[in-house]
């Protein structure tokens, strides 16, 4: 057994972890965290808003989030490596949605989002507008992050179960 086999498993199976639980935190901002943020008055939607968003940087989130990056990127060059294997469609799909749905999204989308908000004064009059934008294009951005990296945890576990318990 040559050595890509011996550690495909478990970067498979780290990945299907890593990509689901990313999509866990995403699911819960989509589904009440931003509608709740929402529903307050904009000065305290933006302060928790910033609060959360300073918060967020930190190892626990940045080992799931980024390492699942990298393990999306060494399965899709191990996928095009691979490709005459069964299952190595998965991988690189399941690469593919998390790099560009996920990480490339946040990088393009939403990071240049919460350092626009993170710039805003919550008391100011002027503040209310850049809220309700920043609610609407977080919100749909990190919508097609939720589906993304849920998709990508779909396709590893197809991968997983067609390229290693095949």
């Amino acid at each position: 057994m040559e050595l890509i086999e011996k550690v495909l498993y478990p970067l498979l199976f780290a990945a299907v972890l890593g990509s689901g639980v990313v999509a866990g935190i995403f699911f819960a901002f989509s589904n009440f965290v931003m509608k709740g943020l929402g529903r307050l008055h904009a000065v305290s939607g933006i302060a928790a808003m910033q609060a959360i968003n300073v918060t967020v940087l930190n190892p626990v989130f940045f080992g799931f989030f980024l390492g699942t990056a990298l393990l999306s990127a060494v399965l899709l060059v191990v996928a095009l490596l691979r490709w005459q294997d069964p299952g190595s469609v998965w991988l690189l799909a399941g690469g593919g949605l998390y790099l560009v749905g996920c990480l490339l999204v946040t990088v393009v989308g939403n990071v240049p989002l919460n350092e626009a908000l993170a710039k805003v004064e919550p008391s100011k009059v002027e503040s209310v507008p850049v809220w309700n934008d920043y609610l609407t294009r977080w919100n749909l951005l990190n919508h097609v992050r939720t589906v993304a990296s849920l998709l990508a945890m779909a396709a590893y576990c197809i991968g997983l179960s067609r390229t290693v318990l095949a």
